[in-house]
């Protein structure tokens, strides 16, 4: 008798066994949307209930659903950019207006902020990389959050970049008009150094 009770034990947790490996192998190999999907779709919904950029699926573009408070001027120009973070987004915005535009929009979606805090992203983004992201992930871990939307914004720092920036900009150009006028060499030579900077077979 005991014997029969241990043999349908056994049995019993045989069968469970089977009914729970079988479940594990099931969902073990159920289809998990990636990170990317499920940020995009995160995305999506953020921007459809907060009244924000909105993404258009035909464009495949984000786009402003209020251009008063979305728009460009509801932020800062170019020369906001290269007080704030330097010349790599000053430079962004010249030459990828148009993807500097979506990564705004788009920053400002899954974010919920404004255009300037926005903006101030995205250009300490493409300055530094590595340090956004260091310092978005120092924020998520409870420091303090950062202000790119008015960083170098003091009128101290403003002055000195002005300066330095003219400095810069005078050298550069003492520097390319005196290649072009000859002045670090003879005239008769043939070199960047005399005067061919206009000439030289690039």
């Amino acid at each position: 008798m005991v014997a029969l009770n241990t043999s349908s034990t056994l049995m019993m947790m045989t069968a469970l066994l089977i009914v729970c490996s079988s479940f594990a192998t099931t969902s073990a190999f159920q289809t998990i949307s990636s990170p990317t999907t499920l940020r995009r779709s995160s995305l999506l919904n953020m921007a459809a209930k907060g009244g924000g950029p909105r993404f258009d699926k035909i464009t495949e573009k984000w786009i402003v659903t209020d251009p008063a408070t979305q728009g460009p001027e509801a932020g800062y120009d170019l020369i906001g950019s290269l007080y704030r973070a330097g010349p790599v987004p000053f430079i962004q915005r010249v030459i990828n207006a148009e993807q500097y535009e979506q990564a705004v929009l788009k920053y400002m979606a899954a974010e919920g902020c404004d255009r300037k805090e926005a903006q101030g992203n995205m250009d300490a983004y493409f300055e530094n990389p590595q340090d956004w992201a260091y310092q978005k992930m120092q924020e998520q871990n409870g420091a303090a959050k950062k202000d790119y939307a008015n960083a170098n914004m003091d009128p101290k720092q403003i002055a000195l970049s002005t300066i330095w920036a003219g400095v810069v900009f005078w050298f550069a150009y003492y520097l390319v008009t005196g290649l072009a006028e000859g002045k670090w060499g003879k005239a008769e030579g043939t070199d960047l150094l005399h005067g061919n900077l206009w000439t030289l077979p690039f």
